[in-house]
């Protein structure tokens, strides 16, 4: 079978195939919708907490209920899309995002609302996975292995949304209240539907033997003690405390649980003896979670700091954002095709440590130029990391599981969110006023170091970029 993959793959390098481009109208739009949904909800937090007179420490779980879904199902989706192909699940995630959309429009308290954020945690699982899959299937058809062009039109695609949520939900808010930033998810759903039907490519069911049930190759336990590692482990993120410890217990026996499983499935979820011996992916994975506690702080803490401790209002405060994401998507498209990685992660890493150091010359009556600067100094790293952790689990992933491996890639890159959201939580008790957020400030410094000294200490990212395309197409090797 590799054999053939490998005379397909010179053949369209003969023929000079190139990549598909009807394929990047499904892939763009299956990807957005949950970088959409994580930046736009981030004006739309005060607002809710003042209809149902919630503090921030509960607003937050509109935050992480998003994040705990994504973080389960991202990987899950992945392997399914790996199995059985992405059109199949992309459409039913996208059905599901319309659902969510309509649930949050008529919620009569906070808790459907979590439940809404919950459904599109699941139905945005399969955009990215699916994405990723349709990029390496389409390298090993035109037997061009390092598309990084694809690549950096996904990455700029997920922070043009970034930057339209923040300032589309102030809009929204304005005109029809907080509730028009879950209909929005409407028509998006519509639309996926529409396109991924159109233009997806339809793919066979695997075979399987008569007595063999549909579901024989998921590794359903494994999946399932997954799952209660993470909601464990995350519940006791969001209410910290020695009155909770049966959930960080509760997460080790699950997790030992998952690993003695996956040892011995047949076709395991996580192959967790590849994974094992894969260190520059796993490397991968510690820097994303780092990378998005800071980042994600950004995000929610810094947003809602605006709207309570500056006094902006909703639409004021997405503008006040505007900076941050043009600088992203400015870097991302003047560096997207640059194969080298590891300096793109090392400016990365600095700069959000410079721009931790900011957020503490912040008060009450700061000058709009400094929030200006502060905006555009953190929009470089957001402009370099999200793209070359990316570009990384793309070229150090097994192709054959592209798909649960980028599912993993936001699964880590969730579970920083969710630490982000609990330490929002934590330092905004009552209100996002400076103090909070100077401590807020102090924990993210901790975390960009913590990235900066992983990025530094890792050698193999020297080599990503310097390997030729044929390397780039064989497992367990570091791609170019």
């Amino acid at each position: 079978m590799r054999a053939e993959a490998e005379r397909s793959r010179r053949a369209g390098s003969e023929a000079g195939e190139a990549f598909d481009r009807r394929l990047l109208a499904p892939m763009i739009l299956g990807a957005v919708l949950n970088p959409i949904n994580s930046s736009i909800v981030s004006v739309a937090l005060v607002p809710i907490g003042a209809a149902f007179g919630a503090p921030p420490s509960q607003t937050a779980w509109l935050v992480s209920a998003l994040y705990l879904a994504t973080s389960i199902g991202q990987p899950v989706v992945g392997r399914l899309i790996d199995l059985y192909g992405p059109r199949r699940l992309f459409l039913a995630g996208t059905s599901l995002v319309g659902i969510a959309g309509l649930v949050g429009l008529l919620a009569p308290n906070l808790g459907v609302l979590v439940v809404a954020r919950v459904l599109l945690g699941f139905g945005t699982c399969a955009g990215y996975p699916a994405a990723m899959h349709l990029i390496r299937s389409e390298a090993e058809r035109t037997g061009r292995g390092s598309p990084a062009g694809v690549l950096t039109v996904i990455a700029v695609s997920t922070q043009t949304v970034a930057v339209i949520g923040p300032t589309l939900g102030g809009l929204l808010i304005a005109v029809g209240g907080w509730r028009t930033t879950f209909a929005v998810n409407i028509p998006l759903a519509v639309a996926g539907l529409v396109v991924g039907s159109l233009r997806l490519p339809r793919t066979p069911l695997p075979e399987r033997t008569t007595r063999e049930r549909p579901t024989a190759r998921l590794d359903l336990p494994g999946m399932a003690l997954f799952a209660v590692t993470l909601v464990a482990l995350l519940l006791f993120l969001m209410k910290p405390g020695a009155g909770h410890w049966y959930l960080p217990a509760l997460a080790v026996v699950a997790a030992a649980g998952f690993a003695l499983r996956e040892s011995r499935a047949a076709e395991p979820f996580i192959d967790l003896g590849v994974l094992g011996g894969n260190v520059p992916l796993l490397l991968t994975y510690a820097r994303a979670l780092l990378a998005y506690v800071v980042s994600y702080s950004f995000l929610y803490g810094y947003t809602q700091w605006l709207e309570d401790g500056r006094g902006l209002s909703a639409s004021q405060a997405g503008l006040a954002q505007l900076p941050l994401f043009l600088t992203g998507i400015l870097v991302s498209t003047l560096t997207g095709r640059h194969k080298e990685i590891r300096g793109k992660l090392l400016v990365g890493a600095t700069g959000q440590i410079a721009a931790c150091a900011l957020l503490l010359l912040l008060h009450r009556g700061s000058a709009v130029w400094l929030l200006v600067a502060v905006a555009i100094v953190c929009g470089v790293p957001q402009g370099l990391n999200s793209l070359a952790l990316q570009n990384s689990v793309y070229h150090q992933a097994d192709p054959a599981r592209i798909g649960s491996s980028a599912g993993l890639l936001r699964t880590f890159s969730y579970l920083g969110a969710m630490v982000s959201s609990a330490a929002c939580g934590a330092f905004f008790s009552h209100r996002a006023d400076t103090g909070g957020l100077h401590h807020l400030a102090w924990f993210m410094l901790a975390a960009g170091a913590a990235f900066l000294a992983v990025t530094v200490t890792d050698r193999s990212l020297r080599r990503i970029g310097k390997d030729d395309d044929e390397t780039s197409l064989r497992p367990g090797t570091t791609r170019a």
